[in-house]
């Protein structure tokens, strides 16, 4: 395995640079989308409609999903490899759609610094919530419309067109079924165990963040992902679960002014994330009383949320997360570590840091 402390600042600098090339070729697509999306003459509405799409999908964000797809790709060759600019599109123009019908369900008013699409429409549409839910509903499907549009004119061969469709089909539905089983999740009244969680956290977040990504990169260097189909699904599956561990630790235990937002949305909202599970299976007593009692409440104050924080540390919780953080990771490198007699080495270090930096980033 690569050098750790050296190996995450290569890293890095391999990510700041394909989001960088990637921002450019999103906002040239946006720019250009006029000109090859057959729009009605009539209204305002559906120019609006991009324009909220554009001014959301451009507001930034890791950009992982892309990176993902480069080094992928790079497993098989350090040539340029044709369709991974309309892949890259793909990916995040379903993470559009992804944000925007979350933020709904949540009822969130801000995202990456700026409104969400469903407060923006309630801004402009103050007494018809109706036309602002139905607009903001129909915003996200016109991104995942485009998301699978974007693969028709990507530059490569039918056969490799017609199997990066399939992928993202396939994923799209996927992902929507993740995001009903969230819901069930924390409609029940008990605790959900930790099978439930993994995989809720599989079908809502790494198929489309980390499976899509490896196959679409494959894919589009010539390789044949299928063959594979097993080991990229586990690789996929740990890192997404370290992703959503760590997503879960840092909205309790995280640090508000190094991640840019309040602390204990989760809590607030009821969710039993892998914090709160993991809280709720530790204490009992008058401290469970407390937790209870708290949890799900949207007027929560910080102050209860730091002493739940405290409760939670008191008891092992941040510690214990941080070992089943770094536990999934070393799973997941090994997974990518097994990829060394095939592809090149340099990708395969990529992806066996990938789960280690998941982990350790601080927001």
């Amino acid at each position: 395995m690569p050098d750790a402390d050296g190996g995450s600042d290569r890293l890095m600098t391999r990510l700041i640079g394909h989001t960088r090339s990637f921002d450019k070729l999103f906002e040239e697509y946006f720019d250009t989308l006029d000109g090859v999306l057959d729009t009605p003459s009539f209204g305002s509405f559906t120019p609006e409609c991009l324009g909220l799409l554009r001014e959301l999908s451009l507001r930034g964000g890791k950009r992982m999903r892309v990176v993902v797809l480069h080094e992928a790709a790079g497993l098989v060759t350090d040539e340029p490899a044709p369709g991974l600019a309309a892949a890259a599109l793909s990916l995040e123009l379903l993470q559009t759609h992804g944000l925007i019908h979350d933020d709904l369900i949540d009822d969130s008013a801000t995202r990456r610094g700026g409104p969400t699409t469903y407060y923006a429409y309630r801004e402009k549409f103050p007494h018809h919530p109706r036309t602002a839910l139905g607009l903001t509903v129909l915003a996200g499907d016109l991104a995942l419309a485009l998301s699978l549009r974007v693969l028709l004119d990507a530059r490569t061969s039918l056969p490799v067109r017609q199997a990066m469709i399939e992928v993202q089909t396939r994923v799209t539905a996927e992902t929507v079924m993740g995001q009903v089983i969230d819901l069930e999740r924390d409609f029940t009244a008990e605790s959900p165990d930790i099978d439930v969680i993994h995989e809720v956290a599989d079908y809502k977040s790494a198929r489309y963040s980390l499976l899509a990504p490896l196959q679409l990169g494959l894919l589009a260097a010539g390789g044949q992902p299928g063959r594979h189909d097993g080991e990229l699904r586990r690789y996929a599956r740990l890192v997404g679960i370290c992703g959503q561990m760590r997503d879960d630790f840092l909205d309790l235990f995280g640090d508000e002014q190094v991640i840019g937002k309040s602390t204990g949305t989760d809590f607030r909202d009821g969710k039993r994330s892998y914090a709160v599970t993991a809280l709720l299976a530790t204490v009992g007593g008058p401290e469970r009383a407390m937790v209870e009692s708290a949890l799900g409440d949207p007027a929560c104050t910080a102050d209860t949320i730091t002493t739940v924080r405290e409760i939670a540390e008191r008891h092992g919780v941040a510690d214990r997360m941080r070992a089943d953080m770094r536990r999934h990771a070393e799973e997941a490198a090994l997974v990518a570590t097994g990829w060394r007699s095939r592809w090149r080495a340099e990708a395969v270090d990529f992806f066996e840091l990938l789960p280690h930096w998941a982990v350790e980033r601080s927001k």
